[in-house]
């Protein structure tokens, strides 16, 4: 595939290529006191000069001492909420004449291009394809999204504080499914974007766009960036055995430990880009109709495995303990993968600054102890 290197004065000219072409253009901008993910029309709307600093519990907005326009690691926001949106309807229902009339929602989503997505995410979106699209049910909401979008990814030049992407192997380069992948390069006389198509959809944009072809010498360059960044991991999982130490350790008092901070908020499942439980509501109103609603829902909230209003998981250990096992183990019984992509969302946006790298160390180290 094609590979371009395009200036910074350059990069307008890809937003400019993807609106052309019909996407509706999302990627990094500021809000809310962080970088999000949003609908964006200019390069003035990226968050240029500006990283974020990410600890267990904390996150900060910092100016940087460049213009770099992809110098942090990931926001709060998710890509999955653009396709698999946070709230749906389902199907409605109408009563004419006496009768009942069922009517599916329309799937006609925006043909939404992707700008900025790290490589963690891809893998994030690959994970999701598995559970809504292969595993023997096509959730057509999702589907309908999924297949319009355009993806350009990022290759990372910095690691945030919570990252883990190279202990679950996920990043920080891109290898597959993205249609564009860029690298930014800053250095002291230049600031160039390194471009390489992953797709016949991807070498049609990359043609519109001005700029150089890359050499060996960019090749070389990007390799390099990337293994920088992967010398500066914020954390670190060890993943060897993880599904037989957590599986075999379902009763070690670390749960009740872990329960006595946790705030059983499920933000660490809003935020994660693989989480998909959700829960369907019916909305009547006096004439008659309804509508049917699927919205994001939580292993963490006490209602979500309640039979006969009765919790199966009545503990915040119980559901703790869901989590992290279904997450880093039984995930890779349902679909061949684990569910954790070491994006470090869960870690940085928990306000209890629970970190999921350092329970699983600690479950090791305990389990460790109590064998010798």
């Amino acid at each position: 595939m094609p590979t371009t290197v395009v200036s910074f004065d350059q990069l307008p000219s890809l937003i400019e290529a993807l609106r052309s072409s019909g996407y509706v253009v999302v990627g990094p901008t500021i809000g809310e006191d962080a970088i999000v993910n949003d609908e964006i029309e200019s390069i003035e709307d990226l968050p240029i000069g500006w990283t974020d600093r990410q600890d267990a519990g904390g996150y900060e907005l910092v100016r940087r001492n460049d213009e770099a326009v992809f110098g942090y690691a990931v926001g709060a926001r998710t890509w999955k909420k653009y396709l698999f949106p946070p709230q749906a309807t389902l199907f409605t229902i109408d009563r004419t004449d006496g009768n009942l009339r069922f009517e599916s929602a329309p799937h006609d989503p925006p043909r939404y291009a992707f700008l900025g997505v790290r490589p963690c995410e891809l893998v994030a979106i690959k994970i999701q394809d598995r559970v809504f699209l292969e595993s023997g049910f096509m959730d057509p909401t999702y589907a309908a999204s999924r297949g319009r979008v355009f993806t350009v990814a990022v290759n990372c030049m910095v690691a945030g504080g919570t990252c883990f992407c190279v202990s679950m192997g996920t990043g920080p380069r891109a290898d597959a499914g993205f249609d564009l992948v860029l690298t930014e390069v800053l250095e002291r006389d230049s600031h160039e974007f390194i471009l390489e198509a992953g797709s016949e959809a991807g070498a049609a944009i990359l043609s519109e766009l001005p700029g150089r072809a890359g050499t060996d010498a960019d090749s070389a360059t990007v390799a390099s960036i990337v293994a920088r960044t992967e010398t500066h991991m914020g954390r670190s999982m060890d993943t060897s055995d993880v599904y037989d130490l957590l599986t075999s350790n379902l009763e070690h008092p670390i749960w009740d430990d872990i329960a006595q901070r946790c705030l059983s908020c499920a933000n660490c499942t809003l935020v994660c880009p693989t989480c998909f439980c959700s829960t369907v509501e019916d909305v009547t109103d006096l004439k008659g109709a309804a509508v049917r609603q699927r919205r994001w829902d939580s292993c963490f909230t006490i209602e979500f495995t309640s039979l006969h209003q009765h919790a199966v998981r009545s503990t915040t250990s119980s559901r703790y303990r869901q989590w992290m096992t279904h997450k880093l183990a039984y995930w890779h019984d349902q679909f061949d993968t684990s569910g954790c992509v070491g994006c470090g969302r869960c870690i940085t946006w928990c306000p209890a600054g629970i970190d999921i790298t350092a329970e699983v160390a600690a479950l090791r180290a305990n389990t460790e102890v109590a064998t010798v």
